[in-house]
């Protein structure tokens, strides 16, 4: 069973191999939308997103976003507060040629809004399920305590 420190060094190494997360407003009956998390090692407890200034969520707010792992053994939940911070050095430090293909007007695009998600607590799912474990599972048995992963609630998604 993993210790936080290392669900929380986990967590930045899958969401980097696989950016996707699902984010959408508390305060709002619209459903949660798939959005392609931008990373800054700079900053911690923050997600970015690239965005239409018509987007649902241009008009931040308390925010929940999900993550899954590409491997589907690494899960998160973020709560936080969204809201649009249109800071041209951070959006020139985290463009890319994916954000591009989404506006065709670069970084001058009139509709780019750049999403800033502060994370203020998550809760962090891996399931790193043991050997006895597994081979429960593929036979029907039952899964005891320390076999089923590791999980923790935390108020920052900082490392150490």
């Amino acid at each position: 069973m993993a210790d936080t420190a290392e669900l929380k060094k986990d967590l930045w190494s899958k969401l980097a191999a696989s950016p996707f997360v699902m984010v959408g407003l508390m305060d709002s009956p619209e459903h949660h939308i798939p959005l392609t998390a931008q990373l800054d090692e700079d900053q911690v407890d923050t997600l970015f997103f690239f965005i239409g200034k018509d987007n649902r969520l241009a008009p931040g707010g308390r925010a929940m976003a999900h993550f899954v792992s590409k491997g589907h053994d690494y899960f998160a939940c973020f709560d936080g507060a969204a809201r649009i911070d249109n800071d041209f050095a951070m959006i020139d430090k985290l463009w890319n040629n994916h954000v591009e293909a989404w506006f065709p007007g670069g970084k001058d695009d009139p509709n780019l809004a750049l999403l800033r998600f502060d994370i203020e607590s998550a809760e962090l799912w891996e399931t790193d399920i043991s050997v006895s474990g597994k081979l429960k599972m593929l036979f029907g048995g039952k899964i005891k305590s320390g076999e089923e992963g590791s999980h923790a609630v935390v108020s920052t998604t900082a490392e150490g």
